[in-house]
């Protein structure tokens, strides 16, 4: 019997997984493949979080996961909105060690020219932990869309984010939009883009430009057959 495929799908902040590939997750899941759920930062009261709002986001996490069914949570717990003050090397080493630990056949990551400063750092980290020459079981890489962050990203020199990749989660959407409110201090009403109407909007729209009723957009970094 062959080996389940692994997935690895690494966010900067608890819910740029869910915006940007709840749907494909959940399709993964169910079709018997192995996710794992990579945060990269976290809230600590050394950042000056609360006690409150740790446990809100300690429960936040445990509830996204049991819905998801991830294999496991990886939490490096870095200081949000921080990462460009931290040597580089130390964060591409610690997604290294996940994606050494892993082993995933196919990788997702933020989109590089995101609003936030945290995704274009961890874009860059996460294409030094999965050269091809160190990690050759990572056979496929993708860059997904964050609502909130990919669209208002607005670096001149950026050609903005072009999708090559979509994925049918007409089935799933439904699921993602509940998974999402899961996340209560992250959402808000509409028109504030990480609400539940936004998020349906942007899957239709995808779902049209592949003749479905609901999608997932990616670009594809690289992919080895």
């Amino acid at each position: 019997m062959n080996n389940p495929k692994v997935v690895l799908v690494v966010a900067p902040h608890a819910d740029d997984e869910t915006l940007g590939c709840g749907g494909t997750l959940l399709r993964y899941a169910q079709s018997g493949v192995e996710i794992h759920w990579l945060l990269i930062t976290g809230m600590l009261d050394e950042y000056g979080y609360t006690p409150n709002k740790i446990l809100k986001r300690e429960q936040e996490i445990r509830l996204v996961a049991e819905q998801y069914g991830f294999i496991q949570v990886h939490q490096l717990n870095f200081k949000p909105a921080a990462l460009d003050t931290m040597p580089k090397g130390e964060l591409i080493g610690a997604i290294s060690k996940i994606v050494s630990q892993v082993k995933p056949e196919e990788v997702f990551t933020v989109y590089r020219n995101d609003a936030h400063s945290d995704h274009e750092i961890v874009y860059d980290s996460v294409m030094s932990a999965t050269k091809s020459f160190r990690y050759p079981f990572v056979k496929r890489v993708l860059a997904y869309e964050t609502i909130s962050e990919t669209d208002f990203g607005m670096k001149p020199e950026d050609s903005g984010f072009r999708p090559n990749v979509f994925v049918n989660i007409s089935d799933f959407l439904e699921k993602k939009l509940t998974i999402l409110e899961l996340f209560e201090s992250e959402v808000g009403e509409f028109p504030f883009p990480r609400s539940r109407i936004a998020l349906e909007a942007l899957a239709r729209l995808r779902g049209a430009q592949c003749n479905h009723l609901a999608a997932e957009a990616f670009m594809l970094l690289k992919e080895i057959i």
